[in-house]
């Protein structure tokens, strides 16, 4: 019986070698495209950040667009062989699955990924550019805007992770309810408290400025309501079916 478990551990350790392999492999394939495909997309984003502002972006050393285009590549990367590794790492976890199982956690990754992306796509192509006006609002007199490109990109990524981590709101809504660790009407009482909790969380996830909070912190609420709402229509099928 023990040769039998440590038999199927090396097993499943083997497969999760080559799965992990794979999938590295699949990286390392894909990084001469998105080297060459980087620049262009770099200016692409920069484009879309800058909307219909008139301003330039500045880089202050030899190397730094460099290693944004380095950096872009890497994230272009990620994205391009996302599905591939996907389907690899979900054919390994799928024999040890029940049926329920694998609905539930195919939903959950499909509807997350879509969130996340969601969330991504409205900081870059909505928010950023009302925050790049925002900043040039301050201009005048003896005040000059000087846009640093690795600054801005920098906050761009780093807002765009925030907007998708927030924009899960409504499918953690949905499953707390689903599972009953909490009721609806329940999370329905505590909506004063998730409005703090939410923009203590904007607050975290964004700059220190009131404009940037709020850009976050009020679709998140939506989204919550959102939730709720699904949540509610999803109980009461469950209840007529019963």
């Amino acid at each position: 019986m023990s040769e039998n478990t440590d038999e199927s551990l090396i097993s499943h350790l083997e497969a999760l070698r080559e799965t992990l392999l794979k999938c590295i492999i699949s990286l390392c394939v894909g990084i001469p495209f998105t080297l060459y495909l980087a620049p262009g997309a770099l200016n692409f984003l920069v484009k879309t950040i800058a909307g219909s502002s008139n301003i330039t972006f500045n880089y202050f050393s030899p190397m730094e667009v460099f290693l944004l285009q380095l950096k872009t590549a890497l994230l272009l990367d990620v994205l391009v062989c996302f599905p591939y590794m996907a389907k690899k790492i979900w054919d390994f976890i799928l024999p040890a699955l029940y049926d329920n199982e694998k609905r539930f956690i195919k939903n959950t990754v499909i509807s997350s990924t879509l969130l996340f992306l969601l969330g991504a796509s409205f900081c870059i192509f909505i928010i950023m550019p009302v925050v790049i006006k925002f900043g040039l609002s301050f201009a005048g007199g003896n005040i000059n805007p000087m846009f640093g490109i690795s600054n801005i990109i920098n906050l761009t990524l780093m807002m765009a992770v925030a907007f998708g981590i927030m924009f899960q709101t409504p499918l953690a809504t949905v499953a707390l309810i689903k599972s009953g660790i909490i009721s609806y009407e329940a999370i329905s009482n505590l909506r004063p408290y998730i409005i703090v909790i939410i923009l203590i969380l904007a607050a975290i996830f964004t700059p220190p400025d009131v404009v940037s909070q709020l850009m976050l912190g009020i679709p998140t609420y939506l989204l919550f309501e959102a939730g709720l709402l699904f949540a509610k229509i999803n109980t009461k099928k469950e209840k007529i079916n019963e």
